[in-house]
């Protein structure tokens, strides 16, 4: 279910958050939504806006269509198309835990790290990092100059 940000606050405590831009998805996040959905919650993922990911490289999808493929998938529970700063999201959602790949330990983002001690949000790392979308774009990118 793709929910608002209005939504949020109304599955306050009762969610494992998943987070991150899906652009372009890969297995390695189906790995991540069902490791997550193994903790005993529904899982809401939190998509980055199209901004975000054009800081990145430019988006090969439109938010709106990397939420509706991300909500076809059996372990994620709510879809949420971020319009705001992760951070703010988890204020605004407060999840029961907040579930990162292991390749984030040690870098998560002071604010967020900050937010989830003060909110009483479990940070979980799990070992499910296979591909990364940064990598593929690379590779891809080095493949198309030849």
């Amino acid at each position: 279910m793709i929910v608002s940000t209005a939504d949020l606050p109304g599955l306050s405590g009762t969610v494992a958050m998943v987070d991150g831009g899906f652009d372009p998805l890969h297995a390695g996040h189906v790995d991540y939504f069902e490791a997550a959905a193994g903790l005993g919650l529904p899982v809401l993922c939190n998509v980055s806006s199209d901004a975000y990911i054009a800081s990145k490289h430019p988006p090969l999808l439109p938010g709106e269509q990397r939420a509706r493929i991300i909500d076809s998938i059996r372990y994620v529970s709510y879809v949420h198309l971020s319009d705001i700063a992760t951070v703010d999201v988890l204020e605004r959602l407060r999840p029961r835990l907040y579930v990162k790949g292991d390749d984030w330990k040690g870098r998560l983002p002071d604010a967020e790290t900050e937010a989830c001690e003060r909110l009483g949000i479990e940070v979980r790392y799990l070992d499910t990092v296979r591909d990364s979308s940064s990598k593929l774009l690379a590779s891809f990118q080095e493949r198309s100059a030849r």
